[in-house]
C-alpha cells in the first residue's frame, strides 16, 4: 500500500522531489540510531577484552537489539531529561534490561553523535563518489563522440578561435575528475573520533583501567577498526575537529562548482540552439508561452548547486568559533548543514547525469553560426598567405581590418549576410580569389589538437579512474529523475 503524502507540514523538497533513496537513508533516524547502538555495542566489547567485567550474556543483548529502536520509549524519555543521547541510553536499556548498567560506559555524547557522522560522511562521500563515477563515464562517451566536430569557441561570450564540440565537454569533464580527486584525498583522511571522554583527555579511561594507558589507548584502536579505520584522530577535544567538516564540504562544492559550470554552458548553448538537455514531448516550458523549451534540468542544477554551495559557509563559521575543547553551538546546525549539503550535492549529480545521457547535438545549427563567423575565424590565414604572395604584412593587416569592420557593420546593424570573402576577393591588394579564400575556410582545419587533447586525456587520465571504480558504472541511474 503506498505511503499517504503528508501535506499539512513542511518537508524538504531535497527529500521529497530531488535526492537518491540512498542519501536519503543515510541520514535517516535509523542510520542514526543504530549506528549510536552499534558504538555502545563495540565499546561494551572493547572494555570487556580490556578487562572490564562485562559479559557475553550483556554483549548479545546488545547485539540483538540494534535495529529494533523502540522510539517511542526515547522520545517520551527526551522530553523529560531533554537529551537525546541520554534518552537512547535509557530506551536502549529497557530493552537490554541485563546490559542498561554498562551502556555508555565511559564515553560521553560525542562518542556516539561524533562517531556517527564521521561514519556517515564517509559513507555519503562513497555515494557521492559512484555519482561522479557515472558523470564522468558518460561525459568521456560524449567527449569522444564528438571530438571532431567543429564549433565556435568563445571567450568573453564572444565568437572566438574554433574548438570541438568533445574538447568542450572534455573541460566539464576535467572538473568532475578533479572534484573527485578531492574527494578521494579527504577520504583518505578521516578517522574516527574514539571515546576520549569531555576534553579528549581519556581521563575516564585511565581511571577505569587503573591508570593503564596501553588499555585506554586499546579502547581507541578496537573502536577504529571495528568500523574499517586504522585509526583515531592523534589529539582532539570533546568533538571531532570541526575543520574536518569544512574539508569534506569543500570538497562537496568542487563537485557543485564542476555542475554548476556544466550546466550554465548548456544553457547558454541551448539559448543559442547548438545543443538541448532532455525534454519529453508532453513537457510543458511555460504556462503562457506554449511553444518554449526551457533548459529547466539545467537551471535546477544551478539552483541546487547554489544552494550547497552556501551551506558550505556554516562549516567554516562552526569550526570558525568551536570554543577551546568544546562548545554547542555547533550541534543545530550541523543537524542541518551536513546532511543538506549531502543532499543537494546527490540531487546536482543526479541530474548532471539524466542531462548529459540525453544531451542533444545540433549540429546544423553550429555549422551555420561557423559559417556565419568563420571568414572572421579565418583572416590571419588570409594575410599570411598574401605575404607569401608578396603583400606587405602591415599593409594587408589593415585592409583586413577595415573590410572586417565594414562586413560586421553590415551584420549587426542592418541584419545582412557576411560579406567579408567577397570584399576581399575584390581588394586587388590580396591577389585572392573566392576559391583561394575558400580552401582556407575547412573549418576541421581550424581546431588545432583539439581531437587529440580529448583522446590523449580520456586514454590517460579518465579510463584507469573508470576501470579503478568499475563496479560503479553497472549502477548509473540516468532515470532517477524524472524530467
Amino acid at each position: 500500500m503506498m505511503a499517504k503524502k503528508v501535506t499539512d507540514v513542511y518537508q524538504s523538497p531535497l527529500i521529497g522531489r530531488y535526492c537518491s533513496d540512498g542519501m536519503k537513508k543515510l541520514f535517516s533516524d535509523d542510520v542514526k540510531f543504530s549506528n549510536w547502538r552499534k558504538l555502545w555495542t563495540v565499546l561494551a566489547k572493547a572494555e570487556k577484552d580490556a578487562g572490564l567485567e562485562i559479559t557475553d550474556r550483556q554483549i548479545n543483548e546488545l547485539n540483538e537489539h540494534i535495529s529494533d529502536i523502540n522510539y517511542d520509549i526515547a522520545d517520551a524519555r527526551e522530553k523529560i531529561v531533554r537529551h537525546d543521547v541520554m534518552a537512547h541510553v535509557y530506551a536502549y536499556g529497557v530493552q537490554c534490561t541485563n546490559a542498561a548498567g554498562i551502556i555508555h560506559l565511559g564515553a560521553t555524547s560525542c562518542f556516539v553523535t561524533d562517531n556517527t557522522d564521521i561514519l556517515k560522511l564517509n559513507e555519503g562521500i562513497n555515494i557521492i563518489k559512484s555519482e561522479i563515477v557515472g558523470v564522468i563515464k558518460l561525459l568521456s562517451d560524449f567527449s569522444l563522440k564528438w571530438k571532431d566536430t567543429p564549433t565556435l569557441g568563445f571567450t568573453h561570450y564572444q565568437p572566438a578561435a574554433l574548438t570541438t564540440v568533445g574538447k568542450r565537454a572534455s573541460l566539464w569533464l576535467y572538473n568532475f575528475m578533479e572534484s573527485l580527486s578531492d574527494l578521494e584525498y579527504v577520504q583518505s583522511t578521516l578517522k574516527m573520533l574514539g571515546c576520549r571522554g569531555a576534553t579528549g583527555s581519556q581521563d575516564t579511561f585511565m581511571e577505569l583501567f587503573d591508570g593503564n594507558e596501553e588499555k585506554a589507548n586499546e579502547i581507541d584502536s578496537y573502536i577504529a577498526k571495528s568500523f574499517g579505520f586504522e585509526s583515531v584522530y592523534p589529539v582532539s577535544g570533546q568533538t571531532y575537529p570541526r575543520i574536518v567538516d569544512s574539508r569534506v564540504l569543500n570538497c562537496l562544492s568542487t563537485v557543485l562548482i564542476a555542475a554548476y559550470k556544466m550546466a550554465n554552458d548548456i544553457r547558454l548553448l541551448q539559448h543559442d540552439g547548438e545543443m538541448a538537455e532532455p525534454f519529453v514531448k508532453s513537457q510543458i516550458g511555460s504556462s503562457a508561452m506554449a511553444y518554449k523549451r526551457n533548459p529547466m534540468l539545467c537551471e535546477r542544477v544551478c539552483s541546487l548547486a547554489r544552494y550547497g554551495q552556501n551551506e558550505i559557509s556554516n562549516a567554516i563559521e562552526t569550526a570558525n568559533v568551536q570554543w577551546l575543547e568544546r562548545t554547542l553551538d555547533d550541534s543545530a546546525n550541523r543537524r542541518l548543514s551536513l546532511p543538506e549539503t549531502f543532499l543537494s550535492t546527490d540531487a546536482v549529480l543526479l541530474l548532471c547525469a539524466k542531462i548529459v545521457d540525453g544531451l542533444t547535438v545540433f549540429d546544423k545549427v553550429i555549422e551555420k553560426h561557423l559559417k556565419e563567423e568563420l571568414p572572421f575565424m579565418i583572416t590571419e590565414r588570409i594575410i599570411m598567405k598574401g605575404v607569401k604572395a608578396g603583400g606587405n604584412r602591415q599593409d594587408l593587416h589593415e585592409r583586413i581590418r577595415v573590410h572586417s569592420q565594414a562586413a560586421k557593420e553590415r551584420i549587426v546593424r542592418y541584419g545582412e549576410s557576411n560579406d567579408l570573402v567577397s570584399r576581399i576577393a575584390n581588394d586587388p591588394t590580396f591577389k585572392m580569389s573566392v576559391l583561394d579564400i575558400d580552401e582556407l575556410m575547412d573549418p576541421t582545419t581550424l581546431v588545432g589538437l583539439c581531437p587529440q587533447q580529448v583522446e590523449s586525456y580520456i586514454e590517460k587520465c579518465v579510463k584507469p579512474v573508470l576501470k579503478k571504480y568499475s563496479n560503479y558504472l553497472s549502477s548509473i541511474n540516468t532515470n532517477a529523475v524524472t524530467v
